[in-house]
């Protein structure tokens, strides 16, 4: 089986052309700035661990304000480091906010990489729950047309005679609530007093309230006290 041939990707040779410029434009910044040795190497590797750090959040996770803060520190201080190198800066007299910049980095980088390490996704916001779809509504007569007529019954033939009505049962009597004597002779006084106050004789509601009794109860003492 043969083996397929070698390509050559002109993007990826573009990108690893000026990943090498960038690379070699923040060691010289870096070197300039009085980061001698292996820290000025350590500085472009740095800046573009946290721009590809920060382009990978945003690709996997998708955007978020922390992933899009940390990408735009990155790259604005590769492409100042680029801008500097190009002649605009004497890098034998760095002023003295560059290297003050140049040397908070480590702590800014190592602050946004656990950032975006450690740090939780944004929470997704809830989507709207669907809305109800609105019941069929019946359809409205058109203007200017009459409804037609409901036809009129037909009588239905009598096949058998009617049968006569059922009488009524006769009501059926309630039962006589037994009373006790002594309950009979307190109504008696009562009624007494109410006719020696009022001269009138006492009423079922009223001997009904003076002796705290059922309507059921009242109705059979008054019927004796008649």
């Amino acid at each position: 089986m043969a083996r397929p041939a070698l390509r050559i990707d002109a993007v990826l040779v573009q990108a690893v052309i000026a990943g090498a410029l960038s690379f070699a434009h923040l060691h010289d910044l870096a070197a300039a700035a009085g980061q001698d040795g292996w820290k000025a190497w350590a500085y472009p590797i740095s800046v573009d661990l946290l721009l590809v750090a920060a382009w990978r959040r945003l690709r996997n996770d998708g955007p978020s304000r922390l992933a899009w803060c940390w990408f735009v520190i990155a790259l604005v201080a590769s492409l100042g480091a680029n801008v500097a190198t190009a002649g605009l800066l004497d890098l034998t007299d760095v002023p003295a906010w560059l290297r003050i910049l140049v040397a908070a980095w480590p702590a800014l980088a190592f602050m946004g990489g656990t950032l975006l390490a450690h740090s939780a996704i944004d929470p997704v916001p809830d989507l709207p729950a669907p809305a109800t779809p609105a019941t069929e509504r019946d359809p409205e007569p058109v203007i200017g047309t009459e409804p037609e007529p409901a036809p009129e019954p037909v009588p239905a033939v009598e096949d058998t005679p009617a049968l006569p009505a059922a009488e009524p049962d006769p009501p059926v009597p309630a039962p006589v609530v037994p009373v006790p004597a002594a309950l009979v002779d307190h109504a008696r006084k009562v009624a007494d007093d109410h006719r020696a106050r009022t001269g009138s004789p006492i009423d079922t509601d009223t001997l009904r309230a003076r002796l705290g009794v059922p309507p059921q109860l009242a109705d059979v003492i008054a019927a004796q006290l008649a």
